[in-house]
């Protein structure tokens, strides 16, 4: 069984329930019902009932399987936002909660903080700043994290890493130019997600163009610094670095670079990116060049899963990040 069939059994054994606040969408409609229906989830959609059902009768879409929320029900609302000020955060005043509830990505996320859903799923009509302004706000970062972030996952033909031909890396869609502090956060966020997502006992690599003092420059001492805050903020995880890339996944590289006791070296399945100039153009040269997949990005450093799917994907790619979402959410501590 590979990587993908084993999430999609996780899934199975415990269905989460996901939210989808961009429920007039044909793709979300189809990738919804097909999680549903195969057992990955609890699908429920929100928005304005009629709008969704006109929305799947124009599609030829059955969505009958599905549960509908009705986002202009007031009453419902004002119940849900009452009980988020009381027991998940007051920030934000019933007022302010009743606005932005007029986008239902809001009322699905205060749904979801309260308990009644595990994951909102979006990002197909919102963008991912849409997505993480919502997340920031009503979710919230967790504790000890100072930035959201992302990570992907790398499938490589060929590669032959201490996960076979699977390795993450972050991130490569949100945080553009992070601080050591952020970095830090990124790559605390990535081991959690490794965790939740495959189980893996997460092995983290920052990387450089110097490999553990080879070289001395100021953009390797804020790597360095990240790696000092991460293992400051989180000793229990194996946060290392500055290392090269051959450095982190090469074991005969290690062996020759790094002249000390590492964890990590020569064995990561997680890779940070300095920032997100060096990530988008990595991910892409693994992509055309190696002939890599790469599912996702998955947002992290919430206090909850929410989603920010990529606007270009096909269906089975949404349903494949809707149930990498809920396994997740199911394993998150």
């Amino acid at each position: 069984m590979d990587l993908m069939e084993m999430i999609y059994e996780k899934a199975k054994a415990n269905p989460q329930k996901v939210i989808f606040p961009e429920a007039t969408e044909e793709k979300i409609l189809l990738a919804a019902l097909e999680a549903h229906t195969k057992g990955y989830v609890k699908s429920t959609l929100i928005g304005v009932p009629d709008e969704i059902k006109a929305a799947a009768e124009q599609y030829g879409i059955d969505i009958s399987p599905l549960e509908i929320y009705d986002n202009t029900d007031e009453a419902k609302n004002e119940a849900a936002f009452e009980k988020y000020i009381a027991e998940y955060s007051d920030m934000l005043s019933l007022k302010s909660l009743k606005r932005k509830s007029k986008d239902p990505m809001y009322t699905a996320m205060v749904l979801q903080c309260i308990g009644e859903y595990d994951v909102t799923f979006a990002g197909l009509s919102h963008t991912t700043g849409d997505v993480i302004l919502a997340a920031t706000t009503i979710i919230g970062l967790k504790e000890g994290i100072d930035t959201s972030s992302s990570t992907g996952l790398a499938i490589i033909p060929g590669f032959e890493g201490s996960e076979g031909q699977y390795l993450l890396f972050g991130d490569s869609a949100v945080c553009a130019d992070p601080t050591p502090s952020e970095r830090a956060s990124i790559a605390i966020s990535a081991c959690e997600t490794v965790k939740e997502l495959f189980g893996w006992e997460p092995r983290c690599a920052m990387l450089s163009f110097s490999t553990d003092g080879s070289m001395e420059h100021e953009l390797v001492d804020e790597i360095r610094e990240s790696v000092r805050i991460a293992n400051e903020r989180r000793p229990d995880l194996a946060i290392d670095g500055e290392f090269q890339l051959d450095a982190a996944i090469d074991p005969k590289v290690a062996s020759k670079k790094v002249k000390r006791e590492s964890k990590v070296a020569g064995k990561a399945n997680i890779i940070i990116w300095p920032d997100i100039n060096v990530g988008n153009i990595g991910v892409k040269l693994l992509q055309f060049f190696a002939g890599a997949d790469a599912p996702g990005p998955f947002m992290q450093g919430f206090k909850k899963i929410a989603s920010d799917c990529s606007r270009s994907a096909p269906v089975s790619e949404l349903v494949g990040n809707i149930v990498m979402c809920a396994v997740r959410a199911a394993n998150a501590e």
